[in-house]
């Protein structure tokens, strides 16, 4: 009889872990119901955005990135995002991606517009600027600077090819000529 009551405590046991793990899954897998309407907008990148990332109005979190998928036709990226029921989205308003810092922390910004007229749930921001790749900035600025480091090194800063081979000798003037002084 002893061994049994122990049995059934472990098995409440285990049943509450697996219940208390399915509530904190259930909360972080961003599946909860929401309180707010759903929104739409089409990139040409959305770099590192990723489900869950913020979508903020003048610095203020007002939603979260709920799907991203690929427009087969386009091959453009489509974002779902999330918007709290209170906050209402001018039909005019631009959605931009934008980072927090230099090591990530990608979010959705949104710009409104002036209209009076407010999207309607399912309604889409045709007004977009895709991610910027911080990385192939640098890598051009690297290059670019590289590129600019060899031109001065063949000549003068700023000068390139021909106006570097020819920067040290004078100008040809009529009247001038080598060897031909002037008084």
């Amino acid at each position: 009889m002893q061994s049994r009551f122990s049995e059934i405590i472990a098995g409440l046991v285990v049943l509450v872990a697996v219940a208390a793990f399915l509530v904190f899954a259930f909360s972080r897998t961003h599946t909860q119901t929401r309180d707010g309407y759903m929104l739409h907008a089409q990139f040409g990148s959305i770099g590192p955005l990723k489900v869950g990332s913020p979508v903020k109005i003048a610095g203020v979190t007002v939603g979260k990135v709920a799907a991203t998928t690929l427009n087969q036709t386009t091959y453009a990226a489509i974002v779902d995002f999330d918007i709290n029921s209170g906050v209402k989205i001018p039909k005019d308003s631009s959605a931009a991606i934008e980072s927090a810092s230099l090591l990530g922390g990608d979010y959705l910004s949104i710009a409104p517009g002036g209209s009076d007229t407010m999207l309607k749930p399912g309604g889409a921001i045709v007004v977009t600027q895709s991610a910027i790749n911080i990385e192939s900035l640098l890598g051009k600025f690297v290059f670019s600077a590289a590129n600019f480091a060899s031109t001065a090194a063949k000549g003068k800063p700023g000068q390139s090819g021909a106006n570097a081979q020819n920067a040290g000798a004078k100008p040809n003037l009529p009247g001038l000529t080598p060897g031909n002084k002037t008084p």
